[in-house]
């Protein structure tokens, strides 16, 4: 239920009767419904599940990472999807040692970062620690109010190392954006600190990842021997991250919230971005494979022991030429070259002197992308292009000489979005207008603006300047219109015809998966391109495959003209999609669309779903074409996109490929007839009266177990696209979350041991008779007054 606002508040809507409560205010879409943090953590928990669950999944987990605030007592803050602790979900699919039977469990756990237990020690705070994205990214907050924002967090870092805290705040990350596996460790990650290991099933927080050892992995006696070991034998100590990085080694510890793991070698790269030069470093980190996890492919084997012995290490090296602080969020990895993109959005506290908030996105200059060999960042070669943002990469794959065999040029498949419109629109800000028109061929610029995935506003052209600011702050929106904001609505591309079709596929805004070929010979762009029309965001391959020329790339879309996204809305995913991109790239090579902005495969989105319905869609869509084959006549015989759509009212998050046991397991297989072989792994959830309150979008109490909403996991065939092989009945909601990852039975078997694990509570009270009294007092009024 909403409280009523004071009068005294501001700006409010009156009811017209005395006799009637203050009509409620709408709240934020990132904070209600199915993307309302949820409190209640459960270990592992027996479900239910109707289908059959693949063997394949047997002693294996599928974990989602996602922020979820612990501190929301303030629905009217400033508040971005980015925002929040990290809370990871998982499903463990045991087999019952006596039966046989796959018994699946749910778990789900914060991950117990410093600004967790800070937060969950101090309940005089109603907003988290940190201060928002939100507040970062408007560019109509003032100068003043970002500062105080900004201070307020330094302030309460301060505190926390005072007595009295328990837990002192060494690390700024939330560790709530992605969970990876590297060297018997599963790490939860995040762009503004070092990862943090968790340990697998049960989610338990290991402690902070500092590319040599996590906390809690050696007790203080061994880690007392290993620094008398190393002077005794007069070698240097083992290099951790940031280790040289003086009064900003706190800054050198930033990693990527995406590091790519190589399935072949196991070597692990990452990247560092800061406000301070060299502005972005780079880190790789060898597989040091215990014999359980030494692979059964010969050559993989090979490489994996020769690596092994090297022990071969990188961190924290420049990467020369990046022009200034950016927001960094992916990057490209091939088996032989990096790609750090350098795009034009910026972050930098600096831009508060120039008048712009500290993230801020700049049109008018172009798009950079800096390829180097895998171990030289040093030797980058810098391609720039049209301003863009690219927030995930595909997959990235080297191409070679036909005569010498020698590396010619790389690819790169990543989401690209022609603004920062995402940025603002997961806070519910409006964005600035842009810094100079958009460029387009004489056909485009006559179409309307309608954005098919994250959208600035409403399609109403008319809307005033009124209209399009936060429905958090318009005074004079109906109650039906607050009824909007939670709903996920929009006309669906079935519905669209005429010039309408062609408005969608000619949209200015865009969020499609795009080619890039960069010619390392000639410092050039040969290609780039969208391989689609259709939205499509959340990209990933089957994992071994990775670094390879994959044949398929499987994402999330929308079968609405928009996604949702609007101001006072929020992104959906009802749409499920698969590309057979090598099919896709080689047509668009071999006739290259004729703008950067054009397509190879121009069918809405209606048409797409409309050829995977078709009778021959229940066939492989490996059968229906190979690699490079020209499209076919008939677009309904055309498989290269596959989409599965939910029924109406439920909504997926990223799915995750899991292999068949039947399908080739070597990265280096040039078969790809078989690679979609397997499964997707997604949670699901069903936005039904039943689950959500429809005059305020609420779910039920997350602490009533007989009333609470409750998500599925469900499991497609991706040979297929359709056919729902299981769906696990999860005991409680899972939020609308960001990225997950699979974790085989080998993965889980290989974890590195440990001493113990992070604790609510672990930390002391302070010391003693000397922390009670003024003190006390006095701490709490201050962390009153910051709230």
């Amino acid at each position: 239920m909403f409280e009523p606002v004071a009068p005294s508040t501001g700006k409010r809507k009156r009811a017209t009767s005395q006799t009637i409560g203050l009509t409620p205010q709408p709240r934020h879409p990132y904070l209600t419904g199915n993307f309302a943090p949820i409190h209640q953590t459960l270990p592992l928990t027996p479900c239910t599940y109707t289908g059959t669950i693949p063997r394949e999944l047997a002693n294996g987990e599928y974990v989602r990472n996602g922020s979820n605030p612990v501190s929301n007592e303030d629905l009217g803050r400033d508040a971005h999807w980015f925002d929040g602790d990290g809370m990871l979900s998982g499903v463990s699919f045991p087999e019952n040692p006596e039966t046989g039977e796959i018994e699946p469990e749910f778990v789900n756990q914060y991950v117990l970062t410093d600004l967790y237990l800070s937060a969950v020690s101090s309940p005089r705070l109603r907003v988290p620690i940190l201060p928002s994205i939100a507040t970062l990214v408007n560019p109509v907050a003032s100068t003043i109010y970002v500062m105080l924002r900004i201070l307020r967090t330094v302030v309460l870092v301060i505190l926390s190392f005072l007595p009295g805290s328990k837990q002192p705040i060494k690390k700024i990350s939330v560790a709530n954006t992605h969970i990876v596996y590297h060297d018997g460790r599963a790490l939860a990650t995040c762009e503004s600190g070092p990862p943090m290991r968790i340990q697998l099933p049960g989610l338990e927080t290991v402690g902070w990842y500092n590319g040599a050892y996590a906390e809690n992995e050696k007790s203080e006696k061994e880690l007392e021997e290993d620094k008398a070991r190393a002077v005794e034998k007069q070698v240097e100590k083992e290099k951790v991250l940031g280790q040289d990085g003086g009064v900003i080694a706190f800054m050198r510890e930033w990693t990527t919230a995406h590091p790519k793991v190589d399935p072949v070698t196991g070597e692990m790269m990452m990247f560092h971005a800061s406000f301070a030069p060299p502005y972005v470093q780079y880190s790789i980190l060898p597989q040091q494979a215990p014999p359980t996890q030494i692979s059964e492919d010969p050559e993989k084997a090979k490489l994996q022991e020769r690596n092994r012995t090297k022990q071969k290490k990188m961190l924290n090296r420049a990467v020369s030429g990046v022009s200034g602080a950016k927001m960094m969020h992916d990057f490209g990895v091939s088996r032989t070259h990096t790609i750090i993109m350098d795009l034009p959005l910026s972050l930098d506290p600096m831009n508060q002197l120039k008048g712009l908030p500290p993230v801020a996105y700049d049109s008018s200059k172009p798009s950079r992308f800096g390829v180097f060999p895998r171990w030289h960042p040093e030797n980058v070669t810098w391609f720039e292009t049209d301003a863009c943002c690219i927030f995930h990469t595909a997959n990235t794959w080297d191409s070679h000489n036909n005569n010498t065999g020698a590396v010619s040029g790389v690819n790169m498949l990543a989401c690209r979005l022609t603004s920062a419109t995402m940025v603002f629109a997961a806070g519910n800000i409006a964005p600035p207008a842009e810094r100079k028109p958009q460029t387009a061929t004489a056909t485009e610029t006559k179409r309307s603006k309608r954005m098919p995935f994250f959208s600035k506003y409403d399609p109403d052209s008319e809307a005033s300047l009124h209209d399009r600011t936060s429905h958090l702050e318009n005074p004079s929106t109906s109650p039906d219109d607050e009824t909007e904001a939670f709903l996920h609505l929009g006309r669906r591309q079935d519905t669209l015809d005429g010039d309408e079709l062609d408005d969608y596929i000619w949209d200015e805004e865009q969020c499609r998966l795009y080619y890039y070929h960069f010619n390392r010979q000639t410092a050039q762009i040969d290609h780039q391109w969208a391989l689609a029309t259709i939205p499509f965001e959340f990209p990933s391959v089957r994992p071994d495959r990775e670094m390879h020329a994959a044949r398929y790339v499987y994402g999330c879309s929308t079968s609405t003209t928009n996604f949702g996204s609007a101001l006072g809305k929020a992104t959906k995913i009802d749409v499920l999609v698969k590309m057979d991109a090598q099919t896709l790239v080689a047509r668009g090579v071999a006739n290259p669309p004729r703008s950067v902005s054009a397509c190879v495969d121009t069918r809405t989105m209606a048409q797409v779903l409309a050829s995977s319905s078709s009778p021959s869609s229940s066939s492989s869509s490996s059968s229906s074409s190979s690699p490079g084959s020209p499209p076919p006549a008939n677009e309904q015989e055309d498989k290269t996109i596959q989409a599965f759509r939910l029924p109406d009212g439920w909504f997926a998050q990223e799915p995750r490929f899991v292999p068949a046991s039947s399908s080739p397991t070597s990265s280096s297989s040039s078969s790809s007839d078989e690679e979609d072989d397997g499964y997707l792994l997604f949670y699901a959830f069903h936005e039904s009266p039943a689950q959500l309150d429809p005059h305020t979008g609420s779910c039920p109490p997350d602490s009533d177990p007989l009333r609470r909403a409750k998500s599925e996991l469900w499991i497609l065939n991706a040979k297929d696209m359709s056919t729902v092989v299981a769906r696990v009945f999860l005991p409680q909601r899972v939020p609308y979350g960001l990225h997950g990852s699979w974790f085989g039975a080998e993965m889980v078997r290989g974890q590195r041991g440990l001493e113990g694990v992070r604790r609510v509570g672990d930390r002391d009270e302070g010391d003693g008779e000397g922390d009670r009294g003024w003190w006390m007092g006095a701490r709490r009024a201050v962390e009153g007054f910051l709230g």
